[in-house]
């Protein structure tokens, strides 16, 4: 269905660039230029042959190491009985210059709560959206919790945000000692960032390093490929 689709879309939708994603294991997907993701939504969903009549969820994915936050549509025809994830990719920006993609809530309403919650996560600006308010946390709320670089603020108003005897202490150093075992420590996510006074630091300090290498040592790996490849050619 995903070739289809792309070539349905880039007919469609001129210049929306649809790209399938055809993965081996796990959910293909189809990637389109974030500025065209508002026209691609209204053709699958007045699509006779596709009918994407739902939209179901909205979500995003942090990948710092790219400057690159992917925002996630997935959308389904109750007519047809399938489904579809649809992507787009943004410059990650900072919080004087947020990601932007259009709304699609003219499209689904189901959007409304969907990008609300995307944005207070994520800090993904979704323009021209009826009522761009964050939904989960307060408005003067300090960034964005699911941004893998986000550090949560000590005190709100001043109370304090993480107390140590509320906090899963055991939990927190499972997955540092996770990162220090593990054969790829970047797989590894665990429910809040090692770095805490509170916590083992010498473990934290194992875990941070161990990520550290096994980032190093894929990033050489890839430049390498690279240049054997640019040798061959």
């Amino acid at each position: 269905m995903h070739n289809e689709v792309v070539e349905f879309l880039n007919a469609e939708v001129a210049g929306c660039n649809a790209v399938a994603n055809i993965a081996e294991v796990g959910d293909s997907s189809i990637t389109v230029d974030a500025t065209f993701i508002k026209q691609v939504c209204s053709a699958l969903k007045s699509s006779d042959k596709f009918k994407m009549n739902v939209l179901q969820v909205v979500s995003g994915v942090d990948y710092p190491e790219e400057n690159i936050i992917e925002v996630n549509y997935i959308v389904a025809s109750f007519i047809e009985n399938t489904e579809l994830i649809v992507k787009v990719r943004l410059p990650r920006g900072d919080e004087n210059n947020l990601p932007k993609v259009e709304s699609v809530c003219d499209v689904w309403k189901a959007a409304n709560f969907l990008e609300r919650e995307t944005y207070d996560m994520l800090g993904v600006v979704f323009e021209n959206h009826p009522d761009h308010r964050r939904i989960l946390c307060p408005e003067d709320w300090e960034g964005f919790p699911l941004r893998k670089d986000y550090v949560v603020q000590e005190k709100y108003m001043d109370m304090v945000v993480n107390p140590p005897e509320k906090i899963n202490k055991d939990d927190i150093e499972f997955f540092a000692k996770m990162r220090v075992e593990h054969e790829d420590p970047t797989q590894v996510s665990g429910s809040w960032v090692d770095d805490h006074a509170w916590i083992d630091q010498d473990l934290a300090n194992k875990a941070k390093d161990r990520v550290a290498q096994v980032k190093a040592a894929k990033k050489a790996k890839t430049e390498a490929a690279k240049a054997t490849e640019e040798k061959g050619e």
